[in-house]
């Protein structure tokens, strides 16, 4: 039970740290840059960038937020332009953090111009080809994880407890390795091996049932799908291919 609650805890830890901002929808950027002393036009010029790339850019205060944003805020990443001047350069960080306050993206701009507005600009336009135009997918919530490490001790105490509680065909090998699936909410899941505390591989739905977006334990991302009851992943080879590895319901 220990080593499965630590996979799910540690699997939101992998989670966040492999989002991209691409990822997200709704971008929050603050009424003022606690850094700066003015604006410079700056957050105009980022949420104008922004809006190009089919972000929807929200205000701080998160009573003004869409529903869909207030209903989870772990679809809202926030954004912060920081001063990191020197001596002889103007030069702007550019932050992007998720709603458990972690980094997701940081790019550096800097410019040798020497006036403080158009130096702030042209350094802060040097850091928008670091962001991609939005791709969004669905953020867990805090509480879907803990609702999943709950339910999944829940489970693993009652069938440790009782041998006649039928272990729901929960899981899964290819022959050399054996995983353990683990749902987070109705529209991702995770592949656990027991013997490590980082999940082999990540599910989220796409619009086909039954069809997934995976995201392997080295950062790779590929396909999944259902077949016959079994999990089929899509494994990267060389050479840009990929091999069919069948992890067959135990």
């Amino acid at each position: 039970m220990k080593k499965i609650t630590l996979a799910v805890v540690t699997f939101c830890s992998i989670v966040a740290f492999g989002q991209k901002v691409s990822d997200y929808k709704y971008i929050s950027l603050p009424s003022k840059f606690t850094t700066f002393k003015e604006d410079f036009g700056l957050g105009e010029m980022l949420t104008k960038t922004l809006r190009s790339k089919n972000y929807t850019v929200i205000p701080s205060d998160k009573l003004q937020w869409p529903a869909e944003a207030q209903s989870n805020p772990c679809n809202v990443l926030m954004a912060d332009i920081i001063n990191d001047s020197g001596f002889l350069r103007n030069k702007v960080l550019v932050q992007f953090k998720d709603c458990n306050d972690k980094v997701v993206s940081s790019a550096k701009g800097a410019s040798n111009i020497k006036e403080y507005k158009e130096g702030y600009q042209d350094a802060l336009k040097q850091t928008f080809v670091s962001i991609s135009p939005a791709n969004p997918v669905a953020q867990t919530s805090p509480a879907k994880v803990q609702e999943a490490i709950t339910t999944t001790s829940a489970q693993t105490v009652a069938n440790n407890s009782s041998s006649s509680v039928d272990n729901t065909a929960l899981k899964f090998s290819n022959g050399k390795t054996d995983l353990q699936k683990i749902q987070i909410d109705n529209s991702q899941f995770i592949l656990v091996n027991s013997n490590s505390s980082s999940p082999f591989a990540t599910f989220k739905a796409t619009t086909k049932s039954d069809v997934f977006r995976v995201k392997l334990q080295n950062g790779e991302s590929t396909l999944g799908y259902y077949e016959n009851g079994n999990i089929v992943i899509e494994m990267p080879v060389s050479g840009g291919d990929y091999s069919k590895e069948i992890f067959y319901k135990k």
